[in-house]
């Protein structure tokens, strides 16, 4: 296989831009994350891919449930404060203000425009990733106008 072909060409594929969010008891995980897709409407499922040596696979691991905050085209910051590890101070995550989660518990980040939590339904181990098939639990939108960010916009690249 031609190794630039196949970067280049996956690179190709259209992924937004997320904010992933899990917690168990005290412990709480985030990370930017653009691997998700919807996979049914009934019952309302995605799937998201989560680097398997990464603090937020562990703690989706163990919990079985996260939530994702939707970024605006407006958000490449807010995506790039959760390239590293996030810290949990109260409510304020990475220094964001968040809401817990109705359902899942899991911070949701108050200044994205949409929002949903998950309970997974199952896990694929298979590569450097976990696919993790979720059941859409709970959703709000804050913003209905708001246009998703997406990683072409941003030069950055993660794929391929």
């Amino acid at each position: 296989m031609d190794a630039e072909g196949k970067k280049h060409s996956l690179r190709m594929i259209n992924y937004g831009l997320y904010i992933v969010t899990a917690k168990e008891n005290n412990e709480v995980a985030a990370g930017t994350i653009n691997w998700l897709s919807q996979a049914s409407f009934t019952p309302p499922l995605v799937m998201v891919g989560i680097k398997a040596d990464s603090h937020l696979h562990t703690v989706i691991q163990h919990r079985g449930q996260f939530a994702v905050s939707i970024l605006d085209q407006s958000q490449k910051a807010l995506a790039q404060d959760f390239f590293r590890p996030s810290t949990y101070d109260g409510l304020l995550l990475s220094g964001h203000a968040t809401d817990p989660g109705p359902t899942t518990g899991a911070p949701i980040l108050k200044e994205t425009p949409g929002w949903f939590e998950v309970e997974v339904r199952q896990a694929i181990s298979i590569g450097d990733h976990t696919v993790y098939i979720a059941e859409v639990v709970d959703a709000g939108v804050r913003d209905k106008a708001a246009i998703p960010l997406v990683m072409r916009e941003t030069g950055w690249f993660y794929g391929g």
